[in-house]
């Protein structure tokens, strides 16, 4: 884990909140993604520790905290190390 910024896209896919980095872009460019509030309107925003991201996906919407940035998609146990859930199926 890097304390680094890096594209919203890359993040979303190595933490596996996406499957696919395309599917993250299409997550972002249909406007399902907000970063500290605001709708994020590019895939290419940088995002680092201390942002809040806030994912609305079919059946839940997802408040998380960045807590770091990967170098690589890893497994789940280790995408787990990036974020902190505020709101969604394991936090409030």
């Amino acid at each position: 884990m890097t304390e680094a910024r890096q594209r919203l896209d890359k993040w979303l896919w190595f933490s596996r909140m996406a499957r696919t980095r395309v599917l993250a872009q299409e997550l972002i460019a249909k406007g399902y993604v907000r970063v500290d509030g605001r709708k994020a309107d590019q895939a290419a925003k940088l995002v680092g520790p201390g942002n809040v991201l806030t994912i609305a996906l079919a059946q839940k919407v997802i408040v998380l905290e960045i807590l770091g940035c990967a170098e690589r998609r890893g497994a789940y146990p280790e995408a787990q190390k990036l974020y902190r859930m505020i709101e969604g199926p394991e936090g409030a």
